[in-house]
């Protein structure tokens, strides 16, 4: 083909002279219009006439690599132009005309497939040689043309395909994101205002073809045109072909084969990667360089992020598009490490430490991020991978909790991997890393212990799903841990400390070595590691205890840890766990492991345990969660009987928890009773259902059986009655009748009583009748006997049900009448007692006597009267005569009944008096007596609840002997503590009693009762059940709890109740020192729930009350005053006491939490910022006007009479003023002396602070240029920041973090401007320090690489000089010492001092 006639069509005679010369000139920064006549034309040929010229182009650049006639051929193009006049100066300006007319804003269709032509065209010119002589090459012009790939094709044409569509979808969700772009961010701004521009799909396509022929253009350059003296050009090439990657995609596996010829590329994505291929080959420059450019950019693509040449890199939406990008991306860097070998080796090591270093939060991400990690690490070799395994290592103890994050992301899939044989790595210091133990026991565990709760929730759920994994090693790895014999110790240091880096920002990292120093660390004991769990179940922080159920769950269902009675109830008391999210997951754990092991009692115990009672729970998702798990378990699997079928596991397992329910776990009745009448209401039981549960009543399983029909047939209208009077009558023939069972099958004739007819009700009453008259039943079945009988008897016609009740109640009340009275009245009727028998007869006659009290006489309460007294002949004979009020039972003789006929004697009494209003006035001082005096704890015990329960019928009379009640919550029995306790609370919940009195510090009491199970039923009985109904509860009865508990009552209004000053003042005292700690406790719970609204209002309130009164001698300063007044200023002093607004930190540096939750974080904190200003005015105007001047008066009174209260004045001074250290002279205006005496005290604490955290901090260090951090820390930093105060001391578990330094190796003593405390990873050094340094490893690779212009160099551990070494900056914990000689230097916190001063 004719070269000059292809070039025809761009009329370059035509163009001035003067408009080419202009165009360079402007070296090709700027367009120069071109001749409208000229461009039309040139425009006018359009497409066809730019591919005729670009075939040309390429026949001749084949030609030239013809070997025949190669230097002629390499001629030919420029011999051609020479002898046809054609200038290429002109031809290479008018092709740069339309290069920048396609680059403009707005160019049109025409405008950019011409400009990516002419692209095309220059690149290969360029590509032949002799270009660079013939003036081809201009590096602008080539920057342009590789740009315009982006700047033509529109980055937003699928969005406005969509435009309807998002419009509609936006319509149906008014609150949806605001969609953003699936493709990369490109750097051009101008981009994203071509709203104006529609693109058609054929146009779309021509304009990717062009850019198509532009690609290969670009490839056919590299092969032949070296970019060895140009980085900067490499450099540009490179971030080109990885944007190109995002361009379109690819229809097909890809290779990245050589291809035979450039047209077998089919996709843009695939030209792009060889071209990536093609600049790492040697013709471009060192490989190891051009490695390091193609590395670095790929690792956005895998992170999925854009990067630009500067700035920081962006997330990309991880959509299909984007994740097929980042996985061929993946493949790409496996397949360059494959054929490249030990020369891409590093640069993959590199690649993964900054995959690693610049991970991100979400999860979504980090899920991707450690899946490459994974796949590039299988190209490794075995000591390559035992290096990264240790960085890693190194890398989990990072001081952002995003990096110790990912490292657990990293190990688990790491752990799906076959695990390497320590045969592969011939470095001995390495094989420990090759081993799935080490990642599990090393580096996943070892974050258990994590500062953040984020980290130690995800560690111990990975930890679970190690268990789930195939591979045995790691099986065993886990087992180890918990079932390891022997004792070890384990040291744990925290590689970083200090203030952490925003998680929100994507930091771009010079694209080097991250390289850190560590300790090693062993793992803890066996039952260390079992305990350390245990408690993580009950951490305060949600996602960790839900984690750790997770763990706890896998541990146990697979047997690494013993399902014992600790293990179960700890996974199944969370199942009432405050959070509701992990009462969720506790059921959820409770039912894998119920399906895990359904053959195990005690896992089903604790199943029942953990899921029966939340059917009750106050959140109602949790009750639906618990109903649909029941519903599952127990009611879906019952199905008929049939004795040709065996049952199922799922059945089984639903029959041997139902049995548990009839017996071991039949206090979860009452839970399970409420499931049913919320099933009840949604029609749950069907005929089928209850025709199912019938057919097993005959069978080994009829005690579920009947327990469920006792359950469901109140709700029942149509029910099969002739099955159960078959069952009833043969329960009655028989004479070995299970307790249990026993009272189902009472309570499912007692409900279907209105579905029969009278002759079968009488047949059923008599057979009743004849059965408790025998006296051989047990109480309980005593019990549901008579309310069975009820049943039987109940009628529309009251006056009829109350005759029945007469008749067959009074009958058995005339019975155990004439019983007690044959023991009792009888002179040897105690000697030869039968004690159950009594214990019957008196049962049945307090069950009987609540259904016909007509029928209860005075000589049936006397004989029960008797029961517990002796002389009944004369209680006979004085019938009408009461008993002396004053006397306690035990007051008569001792009758020599036992104690279990006496304890059951109370009850049947109390049941009498419930009928009866003038017995409970006759008895309850007998009662009251009883509690004060009597000695028998069962006996106490009853009245008790005797005495509560007659507070429900007879609230105004019992209302009396409330104090009588609530003594006991000081009794000597701890059985009978809890009971008061317990029955105190349900009446103030249902406001049968109301907080008068002492009662509420009586109660307060209880919160520091000897035994912890008491004092913690206490404060859950306070805080869940009665300070919701009473929010102000605490903050009204505060000020006089220092009265009441202190015993003082010279106040005109606090502690004025009538008690007995021989015995319940004494009972109830907290006086002296050696109650001072209990007392405290109490004010510190109560301070803990108080609002910021009530604790400013009581802190005013006991200035008011409590200082003014002293201040204005109204209360008398003498030995007991001095000591309220005493506790008054400790009380004061107590944080709890502070506005929490005002004292919390804003953030607070320890809130880690992903990133997703952090939106809302961040509001929180700039709400918070904005009230602590306005509560710290509020505050600081009420202390001024009103306390200040108490503090004043109160000070001039206790130094006149020289008290020594005037040392607990100002010890809460001092804690006072620490929030207005500067403002002391302000406060004390009008007392300069006491403003001089605060400023000395705040001082010297400050002074004392300063010491004890250099005390603390001393430690023998080699050499004095090795100090640790912190009191380095404080020679550079001393004179500029006040101390802070020693901090509260972490848990038990957690291990105690340590600072690190950053050192510039190779000095022997850095100046104090190179003296830093630092984080890794922050890029912004103190001015005078080392900055822009890339971060290095200790010497972990053979290779001098050089990553990026200006930074410093990674050496080998050979040949490495000083001078070269002082450019690298180390990280190393303080306790790894740098080399040198060993000379030990106790450093003295004093002697710090002395030197900080002089600085």
């Amino acid at each position: 083909m004719d070269l000059i006639a292809t070039l025809q069509f761009l009329n370059l005679n035509q163009v001035p002279q003067d408009w080419v010369d202009a165009v360079w000139d402007l070296e090709f920064m700027e367009r120069k219009p071109l001749d409208h006549i000229i461009e039309d034309e040139v425009c006018a040929g359009g497409e066809k006439s730019f591919r005729s010229l670009i075939h040309c182009l390429l026949e001749h650049a084949a030609d030239q690599q013809q070997p025949a006639d190669r230097d002629g051929a390499s001629q030919g193009v420029w011999v051609i132009f020479g002898e046809n006049k054609v200038s290429v100066k002109t031809l290479v300006a008018v092709l740069s005309s339309f290069v920048l007319a396609a680059k403009t804003k707005g160019a049109n269709v025409q405008q950019r497939f011409c400009g990516l032509y002419a692209a095309s065209v220059y690149l290969l010119l360029l590509g032949i040689p002799g270009s660079i002589a013939n003036k081809v090459f201009h590096e602008v012009l080539l920057d342009t043309c590789l740009d315009l790939t982006f700047h033509c094709w529109p980055q937003d044409s699928g969005r406005k395909r969509k435009k309807d569509g998002l419009k509609s979808s936006q319509a149906d969700s008014k609150r949806s994101k605001p969609q953003r772009r699936d493709a990369p961010e490109m750097e051009m701004e101008e981009e994203e205002e071509e709203d104006e521009l529609h693109f058609s799909g054929q146009e779309l396509t021509k304009i990717r073809d062009a850019i198509a022929v532009l690609v290969q253009s670009l490839l056919r350059l590299l092969q032949t045109f070296s970019l060895k003296d140009r980085p900067q050009m490499a450099s540009n090439c490179t971030q080109i072909l990885t944007k190109l990657l995002y361009l379109e995609p690819v229809l097909r596996e890809l290779t990245f084969a050589v291809p035979r010829d450039l047209g077998e590329l089919q996709s843009v994505p695939e030209m792009a990667f060889h071209g990536l291929k093609l600049l790492c080959s040697p013709r471009h420059g060192e490989q190891k360089e051009s490695l390091r450019r193609v590395f670095h950019r790929l690792l956005y693509v895998i992170l999925m992020m854009s990067k630009g040449h500067s700035g920081k890199p962006s997330l990309l939406v991880p959509n299909q598009a984007v994740l097929t990008t980042r996985d061929q991306a993946i493949h790409f860097v496996c397949h360059l490490v494959d054929e490249l070998k030990e020369l891409a080796s590093p640069f993959l090591q590199i690649l993964l430490q900054h995959i690693c270093f610049q991970m991100v939060e979400k999860s979504e991400y980090r899920n991707h991020g450690a899946q490459a990690v994974g796949m590039l690490t299988s190209q490794m070799a075995g000591v390559d991978y035992a290096r990264f395994i240790k960085w890693l290592f190194i890398f989990s103890g990072h001081s952002k909790m995003v990096h110790r994050l990912f490292s657990v992301d990293v190990v688990m899939v790491l752990l799906t991997q076959p695990e390497r044989s320590s045969e592969e790595c011939q470095d001995l210091d390495l094989t420990r890393f090759m081993s799935h133990k080490f990642l599990i026991q090393d580096l996943l565990f070892a974050r258990r212990m994590d500062e953040s709760p984020t980290v130690q929730g995800h560690a111990l759920s990975c930890l679970a799903q190690c268990l789930e994994l195939p591979s045995l090693n790691v099986t065993r790895a886990v087992h180890t841990l918990f079932s390891a014999t022997g004792t070890q110790t384990v040291l744990e240091e925290e590689l970083t400390t200090g203030s952490s880096s925003s998680q929100k920002t994507y930091q771009t990292l010079p694209f080097r070595t991250v390289e850190l120093s560590s300790a090693d660390s062993s793992s803890c004991d066996a039952k260390e590691n079992l305990a350390l769990l245990l408690r993580r179940v009950r951490d305060s922080k949600t996602n960790v205890r839900k984690a750790a159920l997770q763990a706890l769950v896998g541990l146990l269902k697979h047997g690494v840890i013993p399902t014992t009675r600790e293990n179960l109830e700890t996974l199944a008391e969370r199942s009432r766990d405050p959070a509701v999210s992990v009462k969720k997951k506790a059921l959820q754990c409770l039912g894998e492991l119920l399906t895990a092991k359904p053959g195990c009692m005690e896992v089903q115990k604790a199943w029942l345990l953990g899921v029966v009672p939340a059917v009750v729970d106050s959140e109602n998702s949790v009750q639906d969660k618990a109903l649909e798990v029941l519903d599952q378990v127990l009611l879906s699997q019952v199905k008929p009987h049939s004795e040709r079928r065996h049952l199922d596991n799922s059945e089984r397992l639903t029959w041997d928890l139902l049995d548990l329910l009839c017996n071991e776990c039949r206090n979860l009745s009452r839970y399970f009773s409420r499931a049913f009448t919320i099933w009840s209401k949604q029609n749950k039981f069907t005929p089928g259902f209850i025709s199912n549960l019938i057919s097993h009543t005959e069978t080994e399983h009829a005690a579920g059986a009947w327990l469920l029909l006792s359950k469901v047939v109140p709700s029942v209208s149509t029910i099969p009655c002739s099955k159960i009077l078959e069952a009833w009558d043969s329960m009655v023939r028989s004479h070995d009748v299970d307790v249990t069972n026993c009272c189902h099958i009472l309570s499912v004739v007692g409900d279907i009583a209105a579905h029969l007819n009278e002759d079968t009700k009488a047949r059923i009453a008599a057979d009743l009748m004849s059965w408790l008259k025998t006296f051989s039943l047990s109480l309980e079945v005593i019990s549901a006997a008579m309310q069975t009988l009820y049943q039987l008897g109940c009628s529309e016609d009251i006056k009829l049900t109350q005759a029945f009740l007469n008749q067959h109640c009074g009958e058995l009340v005339s019975i155990c009448e004439t019983h007690l009275a044959s023991v009792l009245l009888s002179e040897n009727g105690t000697q030869n007692l039968n004690e159950d028998l009594m214990i019957k007869h008196l049962h049945t006659l307090g069950v009987a006597s609540l259904h016909c009290p007509a029928k209860v006489g005075k000589r049936t309460v006397l004989l029960v009267e008797s029961v517990l007294t002796s002389h009944s002949e004369k209680l006979i004979s004085k019938e009408n005569e009461e008993l002396p009020a004053s006397l306690p039972l035990s007051q008569f003789r001792e009758n020599s009944l036992p104690t279990r006929i006496k304890a059951h004697g109370v009850i049947t009494l109390g049941k009498l008096c419930l009928q009866h209003e003038e017995l409970v006035q006759k008895y309850l001082p007998v009662f009251a007596r009883e509690l004060e005096v009597g000695t028998e704890v069962a006996v106490r015990n009853n009245i008790v609840v005797i005495m509560c329960d007659l507070c429900v019928r007879y609230t105004n009379i019992v209302d009396h002997y409330i104090p009588n009640i609530s003594a006991c919550l000081r009794d000597d029995e701890a059985v009978i503590r809890e009971q008061t306790l317990i029955m105190l609370t349900n009446l103030l919940q249902e406001e049968f009693v109301k907080w008068k009195g002492s009662l509420f510090f009586r109660f307060m009491m209880a919160l520091v009762d000897p035994v912890p199970a008491i004092a913690s039923l206490c404060e859950y009985c306070l805080l869940h059940r009665l300070l919701k109904k009473n929010p102000e509860m605490f903050s009204q009865h505060f000020i006089e709890c220092i009265f009441q508990f202190n015993s003082y009552n010279k106040h005109t209004s606090y502690n004025k109740f009538p008690q007995s000053e021989r015995r319940e003042k004494v009972l109830f005292s907290l006086k002296g020192a050696q109650h001072r700690e209990k007392r405290f406790r109490i004010y510190r719970f109560l301070l803990e729930h108080f609002t910021d609204a009530q604790r400013f209002n009581t802190t005013i309130k006991i200035n008011q009350t409590v200082l003014a009164c002293f201040a204005d001698e109204e209360l008398p300063l003498d030995a007991d005053g001095a000591e309220i007044l005493s506790e008054t200023f400790n009380v004061l002093s107590l944080k709890e006491l502070k506005l929490q607004s005002f004292s919390a930190p804003a953030g607070g540096a320890g809130s880690e939490e992903p990133e997703e939750e952090n939106m809302a974080t961040m509001t929180k904190a700039v709400l918070q910022v904005v009230q602590k200003k306005v509560v710290s005015q509020v505050q600081k105007k009420a202390f001024i006007e009103n306390t200040v001047p108490l503090i004043i008066s109160l000070k001039n009174l206790l130094e006149q009479k020289r008290s020594p209260v005037l040392k607990d004045l100002m010890g809460y001074l001092k804690v006072t003023m620490q929030d207005y250290r500067n403002e002391v002279k302000e406060f004390f205006a009008g007392d300069e002396q006491l403003a001089a005496e605060v400023e000395f005290a705040l001082k010297t604490a400050e002074k004392e602070r300063e010491m004890e955290e250099q005390m603390e901090n001393c430690s023998l260090t080699p050499g004095a240029q090795t100090a640790t951090a912190k009191p380095e820390a404080a020679q550079i930093y001393g004179q500029q920041n006040p101390p802070v105060g020693p901090h509260a001391g972490r848990q038990e578990e957690q291990s105690q973090s340590k600072s690190l330094t950053l050192r510039r190796t190779g000095e022997n003593r850095p100046s104090r401007s190179h003296r830093l405390l630092s984080t890794i990873g922050e890029t912004s050094i103190i001015k005078g320090g080392v900055g822009n340094r890339a971060f290095s490893t200790p010497k972990s690779f053979s290779a001098s690489l050089t990553f990026n212009e200006g930074l410093s160099a990674i050496f080998s551990d050979q040949g490495t000089s000083s001078s070269e070494e002082s450019s690298i900056l180390h990280v190393r914990p303080n306790e790894q010492t740098a080399p040198g000689p060993r000379r030990w230097n106790v450093q003295s916190p004093l002697q710090q001092r002395k030197t900080s001063s002089r600085v």
